[in-house]
Formats: C-alpha cells, sequence, structure tokens
C-alpha cells in the first residue's frame, strides 16, 4: 500500500478512531486513478481548504494508496462522513456523461485483482478499527435526484456507484461487516452526520 497525502490532509477534521462504524464503497467514475488524484487535489470548499476525497483508493490492478488518513473526516459521501471511511475503486461508471439521462449504464466490470484488494483492505480495517461493522455502497445513501443534463425535465440518480456489477455476494460473504440496514441509513440521517 502507498500512502499519498493529499495535500489539504491536515485540514480535514480530526476524528477518534473509535467513531468509525462504516464502511462506503465508491467507484470513481472517472478513467484512470490519476485523473481521480487531479480531482482529488481540488479545493472544492474555500472556507477551510478542502475537496472532495476517499481515504483509499484501490486501482484495477488491485494498488491500493492512501490519500486521507482515518482519524480525518474526508468529503465522500453526504451526511455519513463524520462516522465512515470511503474506498474509492477506479471504474468509469458512467464517465464522461455522469447525468446523461441516456448514458445511465454503468457497464465497466471490477477486475479480481481489484476486489481480492478491497477484501484485504476490509479485513485490515476490521482489526484496525473496533467499531466497524457496517458497509454500504454509495448508491445506497445518496438516493438524490437531479436534472438530467441533457434534459432537464428529465431526473436521474446523482449517485449509482459502485454499480450493478459489483459483487456484493461475494464481498459480503468474506467480510464481517454488514451491508447497513435501512433503519441505520434513517437514523443516522436524522443525527445529522456531517
Amino acid at each position: 500500500m502507498r500512502i499519498h497525502p493529499l495535500p489539504y490532509e491536515e485540514l480535514l477534521d480530526a476524528r477518534p478512531l473509535r467513531q468509525i462504524d462504516l464502511v462506503v464503497v465508491h467507484c470513481t467514475e472517472l478513467p484512470d486513478l490519476a485523473t481521480a488524484r487531479g480531482f482529488g487535489e481540488r479545493v472544492l470548499y474555500p472556507a477551510s481548504g478542502t475537496g472532495n476525497s476517499g481515504h483509499w483508493y484501490i486501482d484495477r490492478e488491485g494498488r491500493v494508496e492512501r490519500w486521507v488518513d482515518p482519524a480525518r473526516v474526508a468529503h465522500h459521501v453526504r451526511g455519513f462522513n463524520a462516522r465512515s471511511i470511503g474506498v474509492e475503486l477506479v471504474n468509469s461508471g458512467r464517465w464522461p456523461d455522469w447525468l446523461d439521462s441516456r448514458r445511465q449504464a454503468m457497464e465497466e466490470p471490477y477486475p479480481d485483482a481489484q476486489i481480492e484488494a478491497l477484501l484485504s483492505l476490509l479485513a485490515t480495517l476490521s482489526v484496525d478499527l473496533p467499531a466497524l461493522r457496517w458497509i454500504a455502497g454509495h448508491e445506497d445513501l445518496d438516493t438524490g435526484l437531479v436534472p438530467a443534463s441533457d434534459d432537464p425535465a428529465v431526473q436521474v440518480r446523482r449517485k449509482l456507484d459502485p454499480g450493478p456489477l459489483f459483487p456484493w455476494a461475494r464481498v459480503l460473504a468474506a467480510t464481517p461487516l454488514q451491508r447497513l440496514e435501512k433503519g441505520e441509513r434513517r437514523e443516522s440521517a436524522r443525527r445529522g452526520s456531517v
């Protein structure tokens, strides 16, 4: 694993590791790791000098990079950042037309090497983070609709990752983590987690 901190990592809010009970699986919806890095380095929140990023990134061939220390709150999913770890899998998703209503299929499979690296990371996190209990996809937590880029009268899902080709059955069979239940999602949203 390569530790490759984002330039603004130290500006992200600190948190105790005992606060982390959730892993959120994402896909980058970008063509490669270098493009994801460029996006992650962008400052999107001038007041704090930070941007959007996961904690770990896993490339298609299974290379793992940590961009944000788990003791810091990364901005990767609305309403759940303070309690979660974000894991980004390099996958094109709907790129480059994320919100075009005619391009909502996510057709790139996740290679075995990438999933094996994810399972290894989840095993390590399960040991290192004593409160870790849950796992969810970004699509499970951010269910908002937005106007389609090609037709504002049509609504599309803001987030669909990791998408229909993510091997949930394989991942859940290999980890002690449980898929986040609907009631727990509502409770987190009600508490107003960052």
